[in-house]
Formats: structure tokens, sequence, C-alpha cells
């Protein structure tokens, strides 16, 4: 049984959803319980470096979360052939040129939803991932609360009139 390290760009992280949700309820998690066990008992370990603007806010969020790499140039972290995934969790509207240029490093992309504002840019990332092979994803996790189905379900079945 190996441990496996899996280089992991995360962008966007200060904010509310880059950091509760991706970065502590996420990423800190599996670290804190030794990373995700695979059915051949091999364990992946995320090794993030943590990408921001305000790099106090960054290095502070490391320090908290022991988390070695932290930086402010997105350029020099998409540049590293070690780190294989870009996430991003920033503003919607920077999304599409932000995982095209993480695409366009090889990266492996997963983000924050929406992908993009309009269609097309939207089209045009997954478009681009799938022609370089890469593997890219979007959060739904949302979507599929039993809260947010059971909503679903008594709009569907008309329990609420006409809407």
């Amino acid at each position: 049984m190996t441990t496996k390290r899996l280089g992991l760009i995360m962008n966007g992280i200060t904010g509310r959803m880059g950091l509760n949700q991706h970065l502590i309820r996420s990423i800190v998690a599996i670290r804190e319980q030794g990373g995700v066990q695979l059915a051949n008992g091999d364990r992946i370990m995320p090794d993030p470096i943590l990408v921001g603007r305000d790099a106090e806010k960054v290095a502070s969020l490391a320090k908290r979360y022991g988390i070695e790499r932290h930086t402010t140039d997105l350029d020099r972290a998409l540049a590293d052939k070690n780190d294989t995934v870009f996430f991003d969790a920033a503003t919607t509207q920077a999304r599409p040129s932000l995982l095209t240029k993480a695409i366009n490093a090889g990266k492996h992309v997963y983000c924050e939803k929406p992908i993009a504002t309009n269609l097309e840019e939207a089209v045009a990332v997954v478009k681009l991932a799938n022609a370089k092979g890469l593997k890219h994803g979007t959060v739904q996790d949302k979507l599929f609360l039993p809260g947010l189905k059971k909503l679903a379900f008594l709009r569907d079945s008309g329990f609420f009139g006409r809407m």
C-alpha cells in the first residue's frame, strides 16, 4: 500500500465557498483522515497549493490549516508539472478565462458552479478540455440534497399551485 500525492492548485479559497466548502470541509478534512483510500489499499493524499490575490490572507489560511504551499502567482503555480489539478472558486465572471488558462497549461479542472455566465463560454471551456484529453467537473452537490429533492418533487407534483 502506497500513498500517492495529488498536486492540487486551489484558486479562490479566500472566498466563502472556496474556504468553507472546499478547503476546510473537503481538502483539510481528507488530509486529516489520511487521504482517500482506494479499493486496492493505496491512498491518495491531496497536496494543495493555495492561490489568491492577498498574500497575507492566503499565508494565514495556509498556516491555520497546515498547508505548506501558497502563492499569489497563479502563472507560476500553473507551470508546476507536479500539480495536475486546478480547482477554481473565484468569481464566476473570471472563471472561463481561468479555466482556459489552466487547461492550456495541461491541468485537469474542477470548479465551483457555474462554469461561466453564458452558454457559449461554458461550452467552449468543456470543448477545450475534451480536445486536450483532460478531465473536468463542476460542483453540483446542492442539487441532490434530500431537502431540495423533496422541494422539487412538491413543485413538480403541483403542491404549490401555479408557479
